[in-house]
């Protein structure tokens, strides 16, 4: 053994390192040393799909963990729509953010997020990832789009305010991401580092308005983004940039809660330099609850204690920016188990998110007589990382109706058409226009057949020559698409 252990075997460094970080585990049970990491003062854990089976089984892993320390933060990425946790095996009963901006209720908008409050509070957990409040300003952006309220700066932030109000009235936690915004990137950041080259007038005009009516709302958490904004952040991503976070939102927006991480293991912040090294770094920044991803074992979680109890040590990191991180995360959780929950309101969950998602759907054209009478294809569509693998689409909902999954690169017109037999045609896609081949599909058939189009994607300008209609859902969620389903004459409402 040596003589001299190191920062991370001093319990006090230690000690402070694990208050800051916010892991994950794999599995419905916590594992051991999930649990005695909880007791040693780790701040919490995030949850993901992999986490949760039935309710009664994510109430008993919550409860699990707060037995190992009262005031631990558990959390979990439930905005609803196209990203949720909870409804990662049947589709959210709720739309996403695009359905409640395009509708422009806030009074909704707020009963919804404090629905969604409500149930995460019910089962245990004090912190919502949620609401984006990004302005998805880029139609191609290939990690945003749904998630967003809208393209207007206004209506994002009325909306913002509305959320964070909603789900800290039930007692939940919110953390209003991406800051200082994820709109106007074609890139995914977990993949790799996006840019936002543009004036400062421009990212205070377009991205932080919503931001400044999160921090209005007295949201208890703020996301950073891993993206770079040169003139700002420089060659940095803004999580670990001190510009960004003490500068801008610390000293000019006057937040004074806690700066969340998104996840660390993202390439956008960790691909060049790795999750212990981001770690210090975020911290030196100005953040203080280090989000560390999915995919995360005990080993990375010692790796990162090692690394900021190493620089707390060597003066590379000032002990008392770590305290101070460690202070607001501790009154977040404390502000978490002394909430205490709206009271319940006169309707169910799904009844509300349904009702939400009706009055989203839009119809250019005419619709066909459909009832009985259709043939359903499906476009193959890919998944973001932050979306996983969750069931999209009519499927459930069209009644007395064949759907057929498709991929247009491989499909036959001449075949499809012999097979709807003369029935219409009805295409449901996300992003149906980012494919040339989708694009060229629907409008070959729609030149030789009664075609109407749904698209459960960001809308684009796009519209298909010849479709006698298309129709919007502004998501994916199982809500909308019961929604569509119903618009389209192919299942009876309730």
């Amino acid at each position: 053994m040596t003589d001299n252990p190191g920062p991370a075997a001093d319990p006090g460094l230690r000690r402070l390192a694990l208050r800051t970080l916010l892991p994950a585990f794999p599995g419905t049970e916590a594992p051991p040393w999930a649990l005695a990491l909880v007791a040693e003062g780790l701040a919490g854990y995030a949850f993901f799909g992999f986490n949760i089976g039935t309710r009664a089984q994510v109430a008993s892993l919550t409860a699990t963990l707060r037995s190992a320390r009262s005031g631990v933060i558990v959390a979990v990425d439930e905005e609803g729509g196209d990203v949720t946790r909870l409804g990662h095996a049947t589709g959210s009963p709720y739309p996403g953010n695009a359905a409640l901006g395009v509708v422009d209720d806030p009074d909704l908008t707020a009963a919804v997020y404090a629905a969604v409050g409500a149930e995460l509070y019910s089962l245990g957990f004090t912190m919502n990832l949620a609401p984006s409040v990004d302005v998805n300003t880029a139609a191609e952006n290939p990690i945003i789009g749904t998630r967003s309220f809208g393209s207007d700066p206004a209506v994002v932030a009325r909306h913002a305010i509305a959320a964070v109000r909603g789900l800290q009235s039930a007692g939940i936690a919110a953390c209003a991401k991406h800051f200082p915004g994820h709109g106007a990137t074609i890139v995914d950041s977990h993949l790799e580092l996006p840019t936002v080259d543009c004036a400062m007038d421009v990212l205070r005009a377009r991205d932080l308005p919503p931001f400044v009516a999160a921090v209005s709302a007295d949201t208890r958490a703020i996301m950073t983004a891993h993206i770079r904004v040169p003139v700002l952040t420089g060659d940095d991503p803004a999580t670990l940039s001190a510009p960004a976070l003490t500068g801008l939102l610390r000293g000019e927006l006057g937040y004074d809660g806690v700066i969340v991480t998104d996840g660390l293991e993202m390439r956008g912040v960790s691909g060049t330099i790795g999750m212990p090294e981001a770690a210090v770094r975020s911290l030196g920044a100005g953040a203080d609850l280090l989000c560390l991803g999915a995919d995360i074992t005990a080993l990375h979680v010692e790796a990162v204690v090692v690394a900021v109890a190493t620089a707390i040590a060597d003066g590379r990191l000032p002990t008392a920016r770590v305290e101070e991180a460690a202070a607001r995360v501790g009154a977040l959780a404390a502000w978490s188990v002394d909430s205490a929950r709206r009271v319940t309101p006169n309707f169910t969950g799904p009844q509300l998110g349904l009702a939400a998602a009706r009055r989203a759907v839009a119809v250019e054209g005419t619709l066909p007589d459909l009832q009985g009478n259709a043939f359903v294809l499906q476009v193959a569509s890919g998944h973001s990382i932050a979306e996983g693998v969750v069931p999209w689409g009519l499927g459930p909902h069209a009644h007395g109706v064949e759907l057929l999954p498709v991929v247009p690169e491989e499909a036959s017109v001449q075949s499809l058409l012999a097979r709807a037999a003369g029935r219409p045609i009805v295409v449901v896609g996300r992003h149906l226009h980012r494919r040339e081949a989708t694009r060229h599909l629907v409008e070959t058939l729609a030149g030789a057949h009664p075609v109407v189009v749904v698209e459960m994607g960001w809308p684009a300008t796009w519209r298909p020559i010849g479709a006698a209609a298309f129709l919007r859902t502004y998501g994916a969620s199982r809500a909308n698409g019961r929604a569509a389903a119903e618009a389209l004459g192919l299942t009876t409402a309730a």
